[in-house]
């Protein structure tokens, strides 16, 4: 990942990190999604799904995070 990218938002659901990509792109924020997760260990050693947005839009990308009736942040 370069420089200047900062996560914001991780778990170990992929639909609640798309979601949430969704959300962030539908208000103009560029997200990137970065899936650590491995199919054959999913059940024991779960990995995280994990956003990133550029940090001059890390403010923006919070507040709507905040903002999320679901709870899904």
């Amino acid at each position: 990942m370069e420089k200047d990218w900062v996560k914001i938002y991780y778990t170990n659901q992929l639909f609640r990190a798309e979601i949430i990509k969704g959300m962030l792109e539908e208000n103009g924020i560029n997200v990137v999604l970065i899936n650590r997760q491995d199919s054959s260990y999913l059940v024991a050693l779960p990995g995280m799904v994990e956003l990133f947005v550029h940090n001059s839009q890390e403010a923006d990308a919070r507040q709507l995070l905040a903002q999320n009736p679901e709870g899904l942040a």
